[in-house]
């Protein structure tokens, strides 16, 4: 049998126990979701900004960050919802590189996944109680979802993900919002179907239990742009893609019709600094067409205390080890502009 079992990983039950959430973090992420929530059924039109590093690489870092974001949270709070990115897991499709704090709690040691989940919920419990703002996590393993599901107010699930009916039933029973986004193809129709799914009850076999959902009508689209077949980036920001993509909404019978655009990876083909003119741009596009300002929730930017990015041991402090990101100076002059222009 070459499926080896190494060896039981404790339950989310039983790290939740070991890690608990306090009764003040439950009634801050209730009122967090409530907040977010509304921005999806139309019930508030504050814009989202989802945030932060491409991945959380280490803890101290992450939580300065953070609690740094809060601080410019209190002054653009009457427009804007900050909402920090803290990815813990990275997707590989080779199976090379850094795979996360999950994976790898230590960037520089092998896989050690017992720790990598309690690191994971030790970093996301300290940056909301230390911050007061409760994040996002992009969902690469469906299994994870119960060591953080009493944290997150948000779920992004990837562009090699989207596909996968496992990521889609297990979304249907999540009761936060949760971004599918396109997958690299582009293909609008892929992730219009998984919206669609995520939004409908399903049973299915989920950690060794039958299940039942009753579907997540806060499912919604994220556009990250493209991959051409000679691997060439294809944005998908532009004014004619939005008016597309609400044409297709239109077309289907989906609740809370919502976009979040992503302005980097294909967007802005890997270049970071890219990302301050599309996000321009899209909030441009958003002002001459009320149907767009309906559609498009917010936007998702990657961005941490220093820019650009480092190989794994050079140890600079909050310098992103996988994709190159915004450093602070930009990402706060961003925020308050985009606070401006909305």
């Amino acid at each position: 049998m070459s499926l080896k079992f190494i060896k039981k990983l404790p339950t989310p039950d039983q790290i939740r126990e070991e890690y608990p959430v306090s009764a003040s973090m439950q009634e801050l992420k209730k009122n967090r979701d409530k907040a977010i929530s509304d921005v999806f059924t139309e019930k508030s039109d504050k814009f989202l900004v989802i945030i932060g590093p491409c991945s959380a690489d280490n803890e101290d870092a992450v939580c300065e960050y953070v609690s740094r974001l809060a601080k410019v949270n209190e002054k653009v709070q009457d427009k804007l919802i900050l909402i920090p990115r803290i990815y813990t897991n990275k997707p590989r499709t080779t199976g090379d590189g850094y795979k996360g704090i999950v994976h790898q709690p230590d960037p520089e040691k092998e896989t050690d996944f017992l720790n990598g989940i309690i690191a994971m919920r030790k970093m996301q419990l300290r940056a909301t109680n230390e911050s007061g703002l409760t994040s996002a996590d992009e969902m690469l393993y469906p299994e994870n979802w119960g060591y953080v599901s009493d944290i997150l107010s948000y779920v992004a699930i990837g562009a090699r993900s989207v596909e996968d009916q496992q990521h889609r039933l297990v979304v249907s029973g999540f009761d936060v919002p949760a971004g599918m986004k396109n997958p690299t193809s582009g293909d609008f129709s892929v992730m219009l179907n998984s919206v669609y799914a995520a939004q409908h009850a399903h049973p299915f076999i989920y950690r060794g239990w039958e299940v039942n959902t009753t579907g997540n009508p806060l499912a919604h689209t994220i556009l990250r742009g493209a991959v051409n077949k000679h691997g060439n980036s294809i944005p998908n920001y532009h004014y004619e893609d939005l008016v597309r993509l609400l044409e297709k909404y239109n077309e289907r019978d989906l609740a809370n019709p919502a976009c979040i655009v992503d302005a980097n990876h294909n967007n802005s083909n890997k270049q970071f600094k890219e990302q301050i003119r599309i996000v321009h741009e899209v909030i441009h596009s958003l002002r001459h067409n009320a149907g767009l300002r309906r559609l498009v929730k917010g936007v998702m930017v990657e961005s941490y205390l220093e820019e650009g990015n480092q190989k794994i041991g050079e140890h600079i402090y909050g310098k992103s080890i996988t994709d190159a990101c915004l450093g602070w100076k930009d990402s706060e002059e961003l925020i308050y502009r985009i606070a401006d222009m909305v």
